[in-house]
């Protein structure tokens, strides 16, 4: 991966040929459009969130760094026809710690919000849980080290144990900046 003002029209050509153009299903876009398949390599690091809009509590944010794969093609295409073939697919395998929401994959997908998430290039899950706080959106999955992440320091009121806890606290008490 590169700067997209990096990425030469070689490259970007390229890019296009690998990528597919569908019309969209009216089951999941009433309104049509086209929708883009192609299928990530593996080996990339990338940082997968979802914002999940929670009936009397708001916004709140999941986070799962670790990296794309890549699967056997007779495995992909069984798997691609089990979903819908006209998305787009990237395989993400998360960093597992072994114990809480991370402890295996399966763990991981049991405590997600749902199917899918934003996926960005890089280990970006420290920068998009100090933006969170900044917001006053609380965090409530996510397997970022301790030490890569900078919250205010005034979250260290609502405790220091249970982060994630205390930032659920610290986000009710300040109340939200995004509305």
């Amino acid at each position: 991966m590169k700067p997209f003002w990096e990425v030469t029209p070689e490259e970007a050509r390229k890019c296009l040929a690998a990528t597919t153009w569908h019309p969209s299903i009216t089951e999941y876009f009433p309104g049509g459009g086209w929708s883009t398949r192609f299928l990530t390599r593996g080996g990339m690091p990338v940082t997968m969130c979802r914002l999940n809009l929670i009936k009397g509590l708001g916004p709140a944010l999941q986070i799962a760094e670790g990296f794309t794969v890549e699967l056997p093609a007779k495995v992909h295409d069984v798997l691609d026809q089990r979903t819908n073939p006209t998305w787009p697919t990237t395989w993400f395998a998360p960093i597992v710690s072994g114990h809480g929401a991370f402890r295996d994959v399966y763990t991981v997908m049991n405590n997600w919000g749902a199917n899918h998430g934003a996926i960005s290039y890089g280990h970006i899950g420290a920068d998009l849980i100090s933006l969170a706080a900044t917001l006053r959106i609380p965090v409530y999955m996510h397997n970022v080290a301790n030490d890569r992440i900078f919250r205010p320091s005034s979250w260290a009121a609502f405790g220091t144990q249970c982060l994630e806890s205390a930032d659920y606290r610290a986000c009710q008490n300040f109340g939200p900046l995004y509305a």
